[in-house]
């Protein structure tokens, strides 16, 4: 089912996505070689607590963390780990999630660890790009077809690949609602977007191959080819004005 979001909603659905966007911005600095990604997740569910909010991945369909922290070659959902030290050089994807008041909010950055080399800050340049292609198709009777043919054409484009056996997906009432929205596809196919959808949009691009498998963990995401991934995600509602970024 998709829920078509009153003006309010989207406002209570900002004030989440608010929370998760500063989170993402506070934990941004310590990001460095060393840190567990454990301790990082523990940053984020301090930092979610002390806004009087919830980490709202947190017992998620059974998920142990209040984070997915995805390092080099993991796409999504990798658990955080108190033994899982970042080293220099490499890259860790961030995904954050809170919930308020009955509402939530969705969004993912991936950070560089220290220096990275020239084709992985490619990869998140051309990553990140993709997620705004992507956005700019969100107005209202365009389709989740043309989103996805943004996004794919983007980072084929500059010969990386998009992951398809995972999608993107509507947010606001739950974490996950309808509808599906793939990184790729054709233009003018698909749901139809209409004003008041809201989106999470999350390109996950691949320095190798497209295909992914899923860990022993049954969670962690991992790229068959061991190269690295990154994931960008915003929140965005389709409004008269075109799409609004609610985790800015």
């Amino acid at each position: 089912m998709i829920y078509i979001k009153s003006p309010d909603e989207i406002e209570r659905i900002r004030e989440c996505n608010r929370i998760v966007s500063d989170c993402l911005q506070y934990i941004k600095e310590f990001v460095k070689p060393g840190i567990t990604t454990g301790e990082i997740d523990k940053e984020i569910e301090n930092f979610i607590l002390r806004k009087k909010a919830k980490p709202a991945f947190k017992g998620l369909y059974g998920f142990p963390a209040s984070a997915c922290i995805s390092v080099q070659e993991e796409v999504v959902h990798g658990i955080p780990s108190f033994k899982r030290k970042l080293q220099e050089g490499e890259i860790v994807g961030v995904d954050v999630g809170v919930e308020l008041g009955g509402f939530y909010g969705d969004a993912a950055h991936t950070f560089k660890v220290g220096s990275v080399d020239q084709r992985t800050e490619k990869l998140l340049v051309v990553a990140e790009e993709s997620l705004y292609k992507g956005i700019e198709k969100m107005t209202a009777d365009n389709t989740v077809g043309d989103i996805g043919s943004a996004i794919q054409e983007h980072v084929e484009k500059h010969n990386f690949s998009v992951v398809k056996d995972l999608v993107g997906h509507g947010v606001g009432r739950k974490p996950h609602e309808d509808p599906q929205v793939p990184n790729y596809g054709r233009p003018g196919t698909g749901v139809k977007l209409r004003t008041g959808m809201v989106l999470a949009l999350e390109p996950m691009v691949n320095m190798g191959s497209y295909q992914v498998f899923f860990a022993d963990d049954e969670w962690t995401v991992k790229t068959t080819d061991g190269l690295p991934s990154a994931h960008f995600e915003h929140s965005v509602a389709v409004t008269d004005n075109g799409p609004d970024i609610l985790s800015k």
